[in-house]
């Protein structure tokens, strides 16, 4: 059966209508990380396939929202694995000074940032059904995971993420001296594409990788190096005592000699 899409395109029942700002439907919206694409291919199989229309999205790797109609910024964030991400202000996005420099590093910048602002703009036809579906909603996450990296060096920024901090949003510490100690994600380098993002726990001082294996392939420069350092520098009420236990070796009770 074939119906028109919003610029008068036919297409079949089959094929969702493509919105060049942006995907109306976010269900059928592409990841945007080649783990999470490889997730969809592999949802568990556990779960039960005969599960009503209302917890039929809960083996998915993209999280059911109430509202069909939320942002992108909303429908980006409750994806799972992308729990390491608050969401950023309008206006913090809108502010061009937020964004200087990003230009440069962001293919297809002008799309992306209309994705994420759910700002309506036509094709000017230099791209194609594919290209809008695939290369601009992975740079409107690229664009997205930048600013968010500046936006939680703010005080709004930080007292978002101080709220996951609190609900155990990054995870926990693996190491058994620092007790379940709650972590804050971070990067290892600032510039896009080098690492993924790590947890870092203020107990041990160390960086580890994330528990989930959704959080694999995150760019760590959507964090950065500074975030957690200066989360504790703002929170200093929160951060824990080093911890002072640490593993020894021992042989029939023996301690290990310590090697030179």
């Amino acid at each position: 059966m074939k119906n028109k899409d919003e610029r008068g395109v036919i297409r079949s029942r089959s094929e969702p209508a493509l919105n060049p700002n942006r995907l109306k439907d976010k269900s059928l919206a592409p990841s945007t990380s080649t783990s999470l694409a490889a997730n969809y291919r592999n949802i568990d199989a556990s779960y039960d396939q005969g599960e009503s229309a209302e917890t039929s999205c809960k083996g998915s790797d993209v999280r059911c929202l109430d509202d069909e109609d939320a942002s992108w910024i909303s429908w980006f964030c409750n994806q799972k694995g992308n729990e390491f991400f608050c969401e950023v202000d309008d206006d913090y996005i809108l502010d061009d000074f937020n964004r200087s420099g990003l230009r440069n590093q962001v293919p297809f910048y002008d799309y992306a940032l209309d994705l994420i602002l759910d700002v309506e703009s036509s094709n000017d036809g230099t791209l194609t059904d594919d290209e809008q579906n695939n290369v601009i909603e992975s740079s409107a996450e690229m664009l997205y995971g930048l600013i968010h990296g500046r936006y939680i060096a703010t005080n709004k920024g930080l007292s978002a993420m101080l709220e996951k901090y609190r609900n155990y949003d990054f995870g926990r510490c693996p190491r058994m001296h620092c007790n379940k100690q709650r972590c804050l994600p971070v990067g290892q380098s600032d510039i896009p594409r080098l690492s993924t993002v790590k947890i870092y726990c203020p107990k041990c001082e160390d960086i580890y990788a994330p528990q989930s294996r959704h959080q694999d392939q995150i760019d760590g420069a959507y964090f950065g190096t500074t975030f957690p350092h200066l989360f504790f520098l703002t929170y200093g009420h929160l951060k824990p005592q080093k911890a002072s236990q640490n593993y020894v070796r021992r042989i029939y009770g023996f301690k290990v000699h310590k090697e030179e």
